[in-house]
């Protein structure tokens, strides 16, 4: 298997926290003989993604995720634990590794406010060495896969949260690097703008190189990712494909059925106990599950009721995790 492009082993990272006591004499005291406790963010994180992988990191707010991201990019500096970018370290060879390294903060813009757009690709590209040759052909395909055309001429501060996002994309990959870290670059974004952006990040993976995207948004692990790592309290719990993750979170799959004429409660209970499953009631449909014997359990259906309509339906790893959190609260 191919040596990672992104590896982190044994990640750390905590913060001193002051407590703050009330009222002056507390302000004095805390001056004095401050009260100072550790809290550890994220514990014993590892991550491996290779060339042509894009992996997720998933986890509810306040998981750690985007202390992850700060840490594998040389924003912070771990408590413990390794991180290398193609082998470097991103602290002690920081120049060796940005020029490998491309980065997007959902929330935060790497183009100057109040210049054209084309004016910060050419800035970038001026900072990172990029000959003109090479820049002028790595931006014709960039703006051409991201359709960003018409927003080159046009002021950072003027672009919408989505043509901001894309622009940052393509600014992210001025430089040519191996490895691209994504953090929460759909936020906010419209659906066609994601679909856009999903298909750009996938694209990149294919092309060789390896993607990192820390994301709320379950959808773009369905549709892009080939691995997730989800964070609970900041300690990975779960690494490995998204399908096995919708089974680690209990998720099966199921018949959406739609009967032509109503099914008595006495019919589904029956039904129930001859498929040995809870079949659940759904609007005017039925759901039963079929993650064990499809085949049986769809013959029984049919055979048992007058079917109007029937499909497959995939368990919601958005609906699943959501449960999981509930219940683990």
């Amino acid at each position: 298997m191919a040596e990672a492009r992104l590896h982190a082993a044994g990640l750390s990272r905590a913060f001193q926290m002051r407590a703050r006591r009330a009222g002056l004499k507390g302000a004095v005291a805390d001056w004095i003989s401050p009260i100072v406790s550790e809290r550890v963010v994220i514990e014993g994180v590892d991550l491996d993604v290779r060339a042509g992988q894009v992996v997720g990191l998933l986890g509810a707010n306040g998981a750690g995720k985007s202390t992850v991201v700060k840490c594998l990019v040389g924003l912070l500096q771990p408590t413990s634990g390794t991180v290398r970018i193609d082998g470097l370290d991103p602290f002690t060879q920081r120049e060796q590794v940005v020029r490998r390294l491309g980065v997007v903060f959902g929330q935060r813009s790497q183009l100057w406010w109040d210049l054209a757009v084309r004016e910060s690709f050419d800035l970038l590209a001026a900072l990172f060495g990029v000959d003109d040759a090479t820049h002028k052909a790595r931006l014709e395909s960039l703006v051409a896969a991201l359709e960003i055309e018409d927003l080159l001429a046009r002021p950072v501060r003027e672009l919408s949260l989505g043509q901001r996002v894309r622009c940052d994309l393509a600014a992210s990959l001025l430089h040519g690097p191996s490895v691209l870290v994504l953090d929460e670059p759909t936020i906010g974004i419209d659906a066609s703008v994601r679909t856009r952006v999903r298909s750009f990040v996938r694209a990149r993976a294919d092309g060789g190189a390896a993607v990192l995207l820390a994301t709320h948004d379950l959808d773009d692990v369905d549709a892009i990712c080939d691995a997730v790592v989800l964070l609970d309290h900041g300690r990975p719990i779960f690494q490995g494909p998204p399908a096995a993750l919708k089974t680690w979170l209990g998720g099966v799959r199921s018949l959406r059925v739609v009967p032509r004429d109503h099914v008595p409660d006495e019919a589904v209970a029956a039904l129930s106990a001859r498929l040995g499953v809870a079949v659940g009631r759904e609007g005017g449909a039925l759901r039963v599950p079929i993650d064990v014997d499809a085949a049986g359990r769809t013959r029984a259906v049919l055979d048992a009721i007058d079917v109007m309509d029937v499909a497959t339906v995939e368990a919601s790893l958005e609906r699943l995790l959501a449960d999981w959190y509930e219940a683990h609260r």
